[in-house]
């Protein structure tokens, strides 16, 4: 395979995205880049061929952090650097794999030699290799939490710092953080977001014509990327020196009050919460103007830059719909611009132009448009067929109380159940399998003590061996699988129940999000149960099938216990590590086919003879209750709560409960 990218200006269409990523070429203070879109949108193709297009840098001789021969860090490990040897070398793209661990990152120590000899050791990490150069993460959003929190750190801070056992090793690190992500595999948390300076949402053109362009530049690049670059190589010139003229012109660019005041009018019109979307906003407009070749900051630089700094700061949570409301935006513009404000296109025809109205989205990734069912008089829901009842919306969504899974695991990091984790509070030592990663410093010193004076211990130093290092056992948190099985049969749907019901568990499922888990939803009613989304980690996907769940017919309930107990079976082979939570949503009753009942109870056994964690939320009301969903779960030997009971201020012996009947 050929190692010659293909090349920026030839990408076709995405004028956001290429005008994103050259604003944070021009000025790296912007924040960088996070990219959002479905599969084959050009967004890595975009992010690695921006690489090619920035200046060459000159860097120390031997540096292993790249300092700049003409003011190096003072505090460099590898310095202090004499003046003199440099080299010259193209600005690098780092790629950070999503599997990557967090010495992998930020570098790694040399504990046993630390200790021993007084020595620090370091080997540097990616975001070494990438000061002043590109960091580049495909797929941010199943990136590790606590990985995307030090990486944002060091991009907000330019430094990256390591601290083991008091000993700690500091080193420049400044780069253009971008991330690609599809909404589908999950969203980033909102705090995450915002740290983020710019967004970009692609998707890929409706248009016959630019498709077909897209295609060809492909393929003619597949078979020839040396003459292909080529070919576009007096473009890519072009593109290079007007990132060389414009941040050389950023420092003279002037934000003048009245931009200041549109971009603060702005960020209080649409209810951003802190500071840092004015920052931005300020950042991304002062480098518009350096890239049309201005010095001073226009009103249409501020529309652009709200465009690009605003929309993912407005998501509360991975329902909401992304984007901004532009009329809302020219409204305030208007109101707060300046007479002597020139609302001129500071550049339409320039590379990476066209950044201005990107298309509306009609709402989150994998969600409905917005379009609601046949409603009659009061809103009610009309029949859409013999014995079913079209899709009714979901009750305002809550706060739940958390529901976790008994025991300690060893899944993928969250935030719901115990589990022992490479990160949270250290609960004893064990020697170390593999690299030592966490030193265990009192149990270390613990294991040598008894043998200094067998190994010839003469001075205060501690003599130590590499069987003597002890690693710390550690125990945080992890993320589950929410199996959600939920009842859609007549009986939920005869009471009017379905809008409460889908509500609840809508507010599980934005627990689940908060909690990093993996969700997955089975539903029957008639004759069968189907599985309405495998297991992923998309809960906005999930509030999609649910919003346009029908109900109707008769109660399978064991046929829905069945096609539960089938997909944990499958998901155990693929994440063996990952343990489940089993939330069934029913009134409990069984009806259709024979003996329903007691094929019910069977199905929920298996549950119980396997040890898995389940909770009923029992939908049944009225006046006279039969209950029927505490009988499955007992059944399942899980617990049962009520849909009031399933409010955070309502259900404190929940959790307790579930480890209760579980254990």
């Amino acid at each position: 395979m050929s190692n010659t990218p293909f090349p920026f200006t030839a990408v076709v269409g995405q004028d956001d995205l290429r005008l994103a990523l050259l604003l944070n070429a021009v000025s790296p203070a912007v924040g960088g880049v996070l990219v959002r879109g479905e599969k084959g949108t050009a967004k890595s193709t975009a992010v690695r061929a921006l690489s090619a297009l920035l200046p060459a840098l000159d860097v120390v001789s031997g540096c292993r952090f790249s300092c700049d021969p003409g003011s190096p860090d003072p505090g460099c490990p590898d310095g202090p650097h004499e003046p003199g040897a440099f080299e010259t070398r193209p600005a690098r793209l780092v790629e950070l794999p999503v599997g990557a661990s967090e010495d992998r990152l930020v570098g790694a120590l040399d504990i046993e030699r630390a200790l021993a000899e007084g020595v620090k050791a370091f080997e540097p990490g990616l975001l070494a290799d990438a000061h002043r150069g590109i960091l580049y993460v495909d797929e941010v959003n199943l990136l590790h939490d606590h990985l995307v929190d030090l990486l944002l750190d060091a991009a907000a801070m330019g430094a990256s710092y390591v601290e083991r056992e008091g000993v700690s090793v500091r080193h420049a690190a400044r780069f253009l953080l971008v991330g690609t992500m599809n909404p589908e595999e999950g969203e980033l948390r909102p705090q995450l977001l915002d740290r983020f300076g710019l967004t970009v949402e692609v998707a890929a053109s409706r248009e016959p014509d630019q498709r077909v362009e897209v295609v060809r530049r492909r393929l003619a690049h597949d078979d020839d990327p040396a003459g292909f670059a080529a070919r576009w190589a007096d473009e890519e010139a072009a593109v290079r020196a007007r990132i060389v003229a414009a941040r050389g012109l950023l420092p003279s660019v002037r934000l003048g009050d009245g931009a200041l005041r549109q971009i603060a009018a702005t960020c209080a019109a649409f209810e951003v919460d802190g500071m840092r979307a004015d920052i931005v906003m300020a950042r991304t407009a002062t480098a518009l103007a350096a890239w049309a070749g201005r010095t001073e900051v226009l009103a249409e630089d501020v529309r652009r830059a709200a465009l690009l700094a605003l929309p993912h700061r407005r998501r509360r949570n991975p329902f909401d719909a992304p984007g901004l409301d532009e009329d809302k935006l020219d409204q305030t513009l208007e109101e707060f611009s300046g007479e002597d404000e020139d609302d001129t296109d500071p550049d339409p025809d320039g590379p990476g132009g066209g950044g201005g109205r990107p298309t509306p989205d009609a709402g989150p990734q994998g969600g409905d448009s917005g379009a609601r069912p046949e409603e009659g008089e009061g809103g009610e829901p009309q029949a859409s067929g013999a014995g079913e009842q079209s899709a009714v919306r979901a009750a305002e969504p809550f706060r739940t109380k958390v529901l976790s899974v008994p025991g300690i695991g060893a899944g993928a990091a969250g935030r719901r159940s115990r589990a022992r984790t490479e990160h949270g509070r250290t609960t004893g030592a064990r020697r170390p399998r593999g690299t030592l990663t966490k030193l265990h410093l009192a149990a270390t010193v613990q294991a040598a003590a008894p043998h200094q004076r067998a190994r010839g211990r003469s001075g205060p130093g501690l003599v130590l061996r590499r069987d003597d290092l002890r690693q710390a056992a550690r125990e945080g948190r992890e993320g589950n699988l929410v199996l959600f099985v939920v009842d859609a049969s007549g009986s939920m749907a005869a009471r009017q129940r379905m809008s409460a019901v889908k509500g609840a568990v809508l507010s599980l499922l934005l627990d689940a999000y908060q909690r990093r888990d993996k969700v997955g939803l089975v539903t029957f009613r008639g004759a069968a149960a189907e599985v309405a989304l495998p297991p992923t980690s998309s809960v906005d996907a999930a509030a999609a099938r649910l919003e346009s769940l029908p109900t109707g017919g008769r109660t399978p309930l064991a046929a829905g216990l069945l096609k539960a107990h089938d997909v944990l079976r499958v998901e155990r082979l693929r994440d063996p590590a990952r343990r489940a939570l089993v939330v069934v949503v029913t009134d409990g009753r069984a009806t259709g086919g024979p003996e329903p009942v007691a094929l019910a109870g069977r199905a929920a056994r298996l549950f119980a003879a396997e040890g898995l964690a389940s909770v009923v939320v029992d939908c049944e009301s009225g006046p006279v209750r039969l209950g029927l969903a505490g009988q499955l779960a007992g059944e399942l030997g899980g617990t049962a709560v009520t849909l009031d009971e399933l409010r955070a201020d309502s259900i404190a012996g929940l959790v307790n409960d579930v480890r209760r009947r579980a254990a």
